[in-house]
């Protein structure tokens, strides 16, 4: 839709609110003057998003008004409750327009994943369609549903024959009649004879002819309902086959070393014998490093501790708690970090000893689209409450600091009457500085990018903190070059600023606070490590967490800040304390490409 046409609309609807309200004018009067544009207000937003929404608040408060509000024909309201009814009108309705603005947007989004997911679906049926082995799908009366081109070769039979029917037509005797008594003897006890599992069967063509087949099941639940998936190979001829089987060896090899998520292969100890060069790139390990080895070395505590326990439960009694299944788990790097991956283990058995295959893919990238989404949404809601505090608290805290100054002016400069009046300042003063954190946060300004001196700028900020008292102990050195990227300098001085105060807090005060700047190409680096304690490892992942402190007076928002400012000049920031002491905060930012 056009935005001349998503104005339009919005004007109309007004005018259609405006026309109703004068309809009854005889009958309401001057009651309720805004009660009939909200309905105008939520269309417009809806369907034209958050412009069109406060143009109808815009259009809806002036005919009001104009025209319901004494004295009428006026643009300003006698009364002082008329004009307070009209701004919470427009606040009102301003809220509702963002409001049906963010609805329309995640409309729009739903929209586009169910386009991705009918476009999967596409993907993966043409993927079946293409299979050259058979794959058949069966509902829990062995009823198929699905018979894929394969299928269709291996059988003769096209698949429009075969839906809706029993699974046992494809059977020769005496499977044709068991298969029914053995479907329903694994669904009231569970035991499985070939589910989860593969073995050379017979089957049965259309023309009535049997030739041997592999044919491996593998369960899963759809809304609720079971199914069983059948992967079938046609064993015809022996050696053919078995010349097959070196080419599909060859070709399935060249499918994991090319494949995007990491491939693992443990056989039924946890050994690994497969670690494709996606694994490699996820964990940090070549493959020689790791064959042979638990697979416990790639978990974190405590799936490091239980993994062994874990298999051979399941290797004792079936039970499952993630083979055949798909789970998100963690992953444990060479170098001791950890990550979010999704895991599908698929079990299989190779010359009578089984084999568990895992398919690892990395969920970084979208658990910190997640994690943004989230803190886009809380920053949404936190600036409108920002602002709406700075309007109504901060003027008026400046009075009342004003004003108690003067009483204290006027008291004894020895009495206690004046010290607490100190006291109450102190306290507003901190008041306002915690609402000028939160505004920072919340809304922080927009970079203007010039050319910066990343070491000129931290020499400069550090000789602002020497002239503190409190500081006076603690001595900062700077070590390289002059380093130059694209920023804005006083919001990287504010960086800068509150991580050197907070290196000077956590030494008492006292002590050496290193500053190193490098040109780790692309990127600018600047370390700041201080002799303090450290931080321990279960509050590290917290200190970006906005209104997490372990200060006693501390607003938790100085190092979130920080983070915001850092990401907004396309940087990065992170946070590493060392067993022995000390916290190292890093900043990474893209340098200058071009300097004049």
């Amino acid at each position: 839709m056009s935005p001349i046409r998503r104005y339009s609309i919005a004007v109309l609807l007004v005018a259609a609110s405006l026309a109703t309200r004068l309809a009854v004018l005889g009958w309401l009067g001057e009651k309720v003057p805004f009660l009939q544009f909200f309905p105008a207000i939520m269309l417009a937003a809806w369907l034209g998003g958050l412009g069109p929404g406060l143009l109808a608040v815009g259009l809806s408060a002036t005919a009001a008004l104009h025209l319901f509000i004494p004295p009428v024909g006026s643009l300003t309201p006698a009364d002082p409750v008329d004009a307070i009814s009209l701004l919470l009108f427009v606040a009102t309705g301003t809220g509702i327009s963002w409001f049906n603005h963010r609805l329309r947007e995640a409309d729009a989004r739903g929209r586009a994943a169910s386009d991705r997911d009918q476009a999967r679906t596409q993907e993966l049926q043409t993927i079946l369609d293409t299979a050259g082995d058979g794959i058949i799908v069966i509902d829990s009366r062995g009823r198929l549903e699905s018979f894929n081109r394969g299928a269709e070769r291996l059988f003769g039979y096209p698949a429009t024959e075969v839906i809706g029917r029993n699974v046992s037509m494809l059977m020769p005797s005496p499977d044709h009649e068991r298969h029914d008594d053995y479907l329903a003897r694994y669904l009231s006890t569970g035991e499985a004879r070939i589910i989860g599992l593969g073995r050379t069967v017979t089957g049965r063509r259309r023309d009535g002819s049997v030739f041997p087949l592999h044919l491996s099941v593998g369960e899963m639940t759809i809304g609720g309902a079971r199914k069983f998936t059948g992967m079938l190979h046609d064993l015809s001829a022996r050696q053919q086959h078995e010349d097959q089987r070196r080419a599909s060896e060859a070709r399935w090899q060249s499918v994991v070393e090319s494949a995007v998520d990491g491939i693992v292969t443990i056989d039924q100890h946890g050994r690994i014998e497969s670690f494709n060069p996606a694994a490699e790139r996820l964990f940090g390990y070549a493959e020689a490093d790791v064959l042979g080895r638990n697979v416990s070395m790639l978990m974190p505590s405590p799936y490091r501790e239980e993994h062994d326990t874990y298999l051979a439960r399941y290797l004792a009694t079936g039970t499952k708690k993630i083979i055949g299944l798909g789970r998100e788990v963690q992953g444990l790097r060479q170098d001791g970090t950890t990550f979010p991956l999704h895991l599908s283990v698929g079990e299989a058995q190779v010359k009578g000893e089984r084999r568990f295959t895992g398919i690892l893919h990395d969920l970084s990238a979208r658990t910190e689209i997640e994690r943004q989404l989230r803190e886009q949404t809380a920053l949404a809601r936190l600036g409108e409450m920002a602002a709406v505090v700075a309007h109504e608290v901060k003027n008026p805290l400046a009075g009342i600091r004003g004003a108690i100054q003067i009483i204290g002016g006027r008291l004894p400069t020895d009495g206690t009457d004046r010290r607490m009046v100190g006291e109450i300042v102190a306290r507003i003063d901190a008041l306002d500085d915690l609402m000028k954190d939160l505004l920072i946060f919340a809304r922080p300004p927009k970079p203007r990018p010039q050319l910066t001196d990343l070491t000129r700028l931290m020499a400069a900020t550090v000789e602002l903190l020497r002239e503190d008292p409190a500081l006076q102990k603690v001595s900062v050195t700077i070590e390289g070059g002059a380093l130059l990227t694209m920023a804005d300098a006083t919001l990287l001085q504010i960086v800068f600023h509150n991580l050197l105060i907070n290196s000077a807090q956590a030494m008492q005060g006292q002590g050496s606070i290193r500053v190193s700047v490098d040109d780790a190409k692309p990127m600018c680096r600047i370390a700041i490590t201080d002799q303090g304690p450290g931080i321990p490892p279960d509050i590290r992942d917290k200190v970006f967490t906005p209104f997490f402190t372990t200060k006693s007076r501390g607003s938790g928002l100085g190092l979130a800040t920080c983070r915001r400012l850092v990401e907004a000049h396309r940087g990065t920031i992170a946070v590493d304390s060392p067993p022995e002491g000390g916290t190292t905060v890093t900043i990474s930012l893209p340098a200058a490409s071009t300097v004049h």
